[in-house]
């Protein structure tokens, strides 16, 4: 840092990125939120919500607003503190992992060399939230539905943590910035396509991997098919059965900034970032601003794209049983990365290396 630069002067701004940061995405999600309920009607045959503003556009907001006025419940033998603490907790750990995120060249708060350590330890500590708030409630059904919960994020983030690593294989770095950078040309650049020309056969494990990737990112954030802490025929509504008015709102916030966080995290990390998959010569032709705003609707294309595959599976594919997810990821999973991990460390050392 030169002499001259105020450590009041980079607080500041710090400060400023994250609270911009937070701010988009809590209206991006509000909007996202939306497109879900729509998509889910739209393959129902039904309008989903079209009353509140220009095509029910408001409604997120006017949803927030009777989250925020009703009254708020604690039951009686709750306790009260671990019970507000818990959505504390959880929404802070699902903003914090937005952190070290690219959204385009230079457009990170925390460029960190160890940002896949970061967000993976970022998303480990998310399960404590839930324990704490099924715990807390004092009651048996929140209580079954967060230990269901935890064991299911659990046995999905070894799968996520294994895919991550065949990526980190191929980069040779766990910067995310790097990793993106390493994908810029053509879409066949991109590690779900094998990388580029140096290691394309890699295609056969990492097209596999993305979808693992993809599957393991719907179970570790609860989204059906695998929303089995929520099955309502089962355990009511898991772990928030007892919640209400704010502290449920701070719950979904947390759960869908999990959701376009996966989404933002399987666009990073396979398929290019904000690199647009074709030759980007004539970007550098254009302003800078211009060609900044161009990569970051890229990024923020992709991102969406995803979404949107994750609502389509909502409205798509039935529930599974609790022990068809268990099974799903010990038994598949689990084996499949653990391989594909051995498969490109081993083409790493011999095939590259030589």
């Amino acid at each position: 840092m030169p002499e001259t630069f105020s450590p009041w002067l980079w607080f500041g701004l710090t400060l400023g990125q994250i609270l911009l940061i937070v701010v988009v995405l809590l209206v991006s999600i509000a909007f996202l939120l939306l497109a879900d309920r729509k998509i889910w009607a739209g393959v129902q045959m039904r309008k989903g919500p079209n009353v509140v503003g220009p095509f029910g556009l408001l409604q997120s907001f006017a949803d927030l607003i009777k989250f925020v006025i009703k009254e708020l419940v604690i039951p009686a033998g709750a306790d009260k503190f671990v019970f507000l603490l818990a959505p504390v907790i959880t929404v802070t750990l699902a903003l914090a992992g937005w952190g070290v995120v690219a959204f385009a060249p230079g457009w990170v708060i925390a460029d960190i060399n160890v940002g896949i350590l970061y967000l993976l330890a970022m998303s480990s500590l998310g399960v404590y939230g839930i324990i704490m708030g099924g715990w807390a409630s004092n009651s048996k059904y929140p209580f079954l539905g967060s230990l269901r919960s935890a064991a299911q994020m659990v046995s999905y983030e070894v799968s996520i943590g294994l895919v991550i690593i065949n990526v980190i294989l191929l980069a040779g770095s766990m910067n995310l910035t790097s990793i993106v950078t390493q994908q810029e040309g053509m879409f066949w650049n991109w590690y779900a396509f094998g990388g580029g020309a140096g290691t394309w056969p890699t295609i056969a494990v990492m097209f596999p991997m993305a979808i693992i990737f993809f599957v393991s990112a719907l179970a570790e954030t609860n989204r059906p098919p695998f929303d089995l802490p929520e099955a309502e025929s089962e355990l009511v509504a898991g772990y928030q059965v007892e919640y209400s008015s704010t502290p449920y709102l701070l719950f979904m916030i947390g759960e869908y900034a999990n959701i376009v966080f996966m989404c933002a995290m399987i666009t990073l990390l396979f398929f290019g970032g904000w690199n647009p998959g074709v030759p980007q010569d004539w970007l550098d032709m254009l302003p800078g601003w211009l060609e900044q705003a161009i990569y970051l609707v890229t990024f923020l294309a992709k991102t969406v794209f995803w979404f949107c595959m994750i609502a389509l599976v909502k409205a798509f594919v039935p529930r599974y049983r609790y022990d068809q997810l268990m099974r799903l990821g010990w038994k598949i999973f689990l084996p499949t990365s653990l391989v594909c991990v051995v498969v490109v460390a081993a083409w790493r050392v011999f095939a590259v290396g030589s």
